[in-house]
């Protein structure tokens, strides 16, 4: 996940009960090291061929400046191709040293627009001589998988890949087109997700898009069971800003009153005193009420006050104090980084801070900017790097909850199934910006402990990835699938 760790309602699980976050997560794949023949004697034809291709994924390299992501996409090009798909619907999108890959499964045409489904071949980058095991080699050991992108976000895309490929060798027809894309730098640019948007709209337009790379699934730390499911359906927006103090400097033996590096910290002490406005929608309010039934005490009131009452000062305040919680409240900025000075024997002639604000839905960053000029001294500048991308957030979709409700509920009868709000970043805000409703919907149930992405040993459970081929198979059907008689 771009900028923060993927999954981050994990987090906000472990505050609920109290958990401590260590350790990692995982996926699978056919040749790897470890695997049991046993094991591997019990599995369907189609979870040995989706551990199969989750074992070559792994293999490649696609952390940044390595240029494996092209070899990556062609190998699953030709994994559909042998497939059965046709060359038209498979198309590379190169975009300097990687690229995307956009593969169409044709429906009817009878149940409306496609249904895009998102995930990316890139990976954070790992050093071998820090891992215990070869990062790039699929590993299993004592019930779990180990290897680089094992949890995000490898396992997804195979999950995603194995089902199209089931779906054509059954023959299914579904009722609408499903089309995959699959990008190239979600880790670091974004930038195939927005050259798609922008410049191949006609190739991944969309009624919706659904994107395991966020969302959560999780799992009792004690007793193993699903205690809570939750589907993204709002994301903040990433910006950053520096704010500059000049000066005319000096030789620091004749100091004088008027200071850069004063100045900026004064400003800073401003912005910290200050905070933005409380803000609610239908996705945190009903994330609220929904959660609260896990929230032990004066946590689980505040947040049924809330959701009950967005108004409710106390109720707001009580959930600011806690980080897991503030992001889900307001827009949140805070300094990062510092420099200034030139010299050890002058009066520095600039001052910089670097401001990271996560920004409520919906909220224009050039808003945000008028803010900060407001709360700091007349004498500060106020920047904005670079071109943030914002977006509203996705309405609450009936077929989408409805579906999504059925699978889990199939698979883990009766747990709460949450909407939430991401203050991360993913490639949704590109979509939902393009104006393609997205939905988080993570597919593998794990323990808050499990989870390690972007980390060292980076794993996930045996049986979660296979759980998740159930998972796609059975939404994906939901979905787009004939109708029954009762219309679903």
């Amino acid at each position: 996940m771009y900028r923060t760790g993927r999954k981050t309602c994990a987090l906000l699980v472990c505050a609920l009960l109290g958990v401590t976050m260590h350790a990692a997560v995982g996926a699978a794949g056919a040749t790897a090291a470890g695997a049991s023949p046993a094991a591997a004697a019990t599995r369907t034809s189609n979870e040995l061929r989706a551990r199969a291709i989750f074992a070559r994924v792994i293999a490649f390299k696609t952390s940044v400046g390595l240029g494996q992501v092209p070899a990556m996409a062609e190998y699953l090009a030709g994994e559909f191709r042998a497939a059965g798909f046709s060359e038209s619907d498979i198309h590379m999108l190169p975009l300097e040293d990687t690229t995307s890959l956009v593969i169409r499964y044709r429906g009817d045409g009878s149940g409306g627009k496609p249904i895009l489904l998102l995930s990316h071949m890139d990976v954070v980058t790992a050093k071998r001589e820090d891992w215990q095991r070869d990062p790039y080699t699929l590993t299993e050991e004592n019930g779990f998988f180990y290897g680089r992108g094992s949890f995000d976000i490898k396992e997804s895309l195979t999950c995603l890949v194995a089902t199209l490929l089931r779906f054509k060798a059954e023959g299914f027809v579904p009722r609408r087109d499903l089309i995959l894309l699959l990008t190239g730098d979600e880790e670091t640019t974004m930038n195939t997700a927005r050259d798609v948007m922008a410049n191949h709209r006609e190739l991944v337009d969309a009624e919706f898009a659904l994107n395991p790379d966020s969302g959560s699934a999780d799992l009792d730390e004690t007793t193993g069971r699903a205690i809570i499911y939750g589907f993204e359906t709002a994301e903040k927006t990433y910006a950053n800003y520096e704010l500059t103090v000049r000066n005319p400097g000096g030789h620091s033996s004749e100091p004088r009153a008027d200071n850069a590096i004063y100045e900026l910290a004064a400003a800073l002490a401003k912005l910290q005193a200050y905070q933005f406005p409380v803000m609610s929608s239908e996705t945190t309010r009903v994330f609220f009420a929904g959660s609260a039934a896990l929230a032990p005490g004066p946590l689980g009131a505040a947040m049924r006050k809330f959701a009950a009452d967005p108004h409710d000062a106390a109720a707001a305040q009580f959930l600011s104090k806690d980080p897991h919680y503030v992001g889900m409240l307001r827009t949140t900025c805070v300094p990062t980084t510092l420099r200034g000075g030139h010299a050890d024997n002058a009066l520095p002639e600039s001052a910089t801070a670097n401001v990271n604000c996560r920004i409520f839905p919906g909220i224009d960053p050039a808003a945000i900017k008028k803010t900060l000029a407001e709360i700091v001294s007349p004498g500060v500048e106020v920047t904005t790097v670079g071109t943030p991308f914002w977006s509203d957030a996705s309405p609450l979709r009936a077929d989408v909850l409805d579906a999504l409700t059925r699978t889990v509920h199939t698979l883990h009868p009766g747990i709460p199934i949450v909407p939430r709000q991401d203050s991360g970043a993913s490639e949704n805000i590109v979509t939902r910006a393009a104006g393609i409703p997205t939905y988080g919907t993570f597919e593998s149930f794990i323990k808050p402990s499990d989870y390690f992405a972007h980390g060292l040993n980076e794993r996930e459970p045996v049986a979660s990835f296979y759980e998740g081929l159930q998972f796609w198979y059975m939404l994906l059907k939901d979905l787009s699938g004939p109708k029954t008689k009762t219309g679903k």
